[in-house]
């Protein structure tokens, strides 16, 4: 789907939709508790419904409901699995050390640029502890074998997704304990596996991470509102719309919730590190932009998402007027006047609302290819933005 999007203002109030992360990380926890979960979440996406179609094929029962899910959890895993991960490398993560503890002979298919994003030092360190791991095809990967329980080690540098994941395996091996070395990056991932553990009964222990269980349900938990992808209309609203985003909690562990103080840095220009925020480098470039520029560093994870989003940020901006400098480490971004012009998705969701948001402030027309990539993580984007007034049209060529 190519959309034409007359550049506009936008204007009114939008609920933020249900986090994806927190989404993720209590579907995983009701589908291992010990009884009914019921999670309120109102809206979902591709990855969540990866996730939900992968807890069941383990052997949980996650209902889709009018308030969200029924979450029955595993009773029996199947001795044989396929999961479909889609494109969710939160999925492929979480749930391969889970496969792993449960002791399922588990096929993951993988879509997208998912086979090539890394798997490695997680890998191995299943391989240490019981798993068989290999790549049958390009696009998949199996997991055979049983984890043991015992002192599992990993670097924290790679991905936070690899933490998470060996955590909710020791929830079921017990008699675990998690060493986390090297430079840990996304560390309020971390912080947001840990709080949505220990809503189902968890405690830890500081040195080494520790999740005693059993897990227990907390009978109904509500999905808080994201600020990952909230983060769209609130630079909007900085750049000059009128609107207000309600359902946002300031408490959250949520990295991305710093969104608001660091438009308010790029008042001036200024160098901000994305090492623990990776997900609002687009978004924040695009405010750089139409406002004094910047410098952002600690960039080269960013090269592994769904698109090498250092290098699609760049196009993005670059397709609309916008003078960008890259190095291995940092991207810098000079300020500018937004032209309009004619932008690739690269199949990449935050590609596709941040080209959007910047018809906010454009002279002229942009053309998004590939627009329909926003349904990974927010399906109703589009109608939302029309919601506040954003005009567009199918681009027919």
């Amino acid at each position: 789907m190519d959309l034409l999007i007359k550049p506009g203002k936008l204007n009114g109030t939008i609920d933020a939709i249900p986090s994806k992360s927190q989404a993720h990380r209590i579907l995983i926890c009701a589908a291992l508790a010990d009884k009914i979960t019921e999670v309120i979440c109102p809206a979902t996406s591709q990855d969540i419904d990866a996730t939900v179609s992968c807890l069941n094929a383990l052997g949980a029962d996650i209902q889709k409901t009018d308030y969200g899910y029924k979450a029955i959890p595993i009773s029996k895993p199947p001795q044989n699995a396929v999961l479909n991960c889609g494109e969710s490398g939160s999925t492929l993560r979480f749930l391969l050390p889970v496969a792993g503890a449960l002791g399922v002979d588990t096929t993951f298919v993988l879509q997208g640029r998912l086979p090539q994003r890394p798997l490695s030092p997680l890998w191995e360190e299943l391989e240490r502890m019981g798993c068989r791991l290999s790549r049958p095809t390009e696009n998949t990967v199996r997991c055979q074998g049983k984890l043991r329980s015992g002192l599992y080690t990993i670097d924290g540098s790679v991905s936070s997704q690899y933490i998470t994941g060996l955590l909710f395996a020791m929830t079921i091996l017990g008699k675990s304990q998690l060493k986390i070395t090297g430079n840990v990056q996304s560390k309020p991932y971390i912080d947001q596996t840990r709080q949505v553990l220990a809503l189902f009964g968890a405690a830890f222990e500081n040195e080494f991470v520790t999740a005693q269980f059993p897990q227990i349900s907390p009978g109904r938990i509500t999905v808080e509102g994201d600020w990952s992808n909230g983060a769209f209309f609130l630079t909007a609203a900085k750049l000059g719309s009128d609107i207000f985003v309600n359902g946002l909690d300031i408490s959250s562990t949520q990295g991305d919730k710093v969104i608001t103080g660091l438009l308010d840095m790029l008042n001036e220009n200024c160098t901000i590190d994305v090492a623990q925020i990776p997900d609002l480098l687009p978004i924040l470039c695009v405010a750089a932009a139409a406002l004094k520029g910047a410098t952002f560093t600690t960039i080269e994870r960013l090269r592994i998402k769904e698109s090498d989003r250092i290098a699609s940020t760049a196009a993005m901006l670059n397709g609309m007027g916008i003078k960008t400098e890259i190095s291995k480490t940092k991207m810098t971004v000079f300020p500018g006047a937004f032209t309009g012009g004619q932008i690739d998705a690269c199949n990449d969701h935050r590609i596709a609302m941040c080209a959007a948001i910047a018809s906010t402030i454009a002279t002229g027309n942009i053309i998004i290819k590939g627009a329909q990539c926003v349904s990974k993580s927010y399906p109703g984007f589009w109608e939302d933005f029309r919601k506040l007034g954003g005009n567009y049209e199918q681009y027919l060529r």
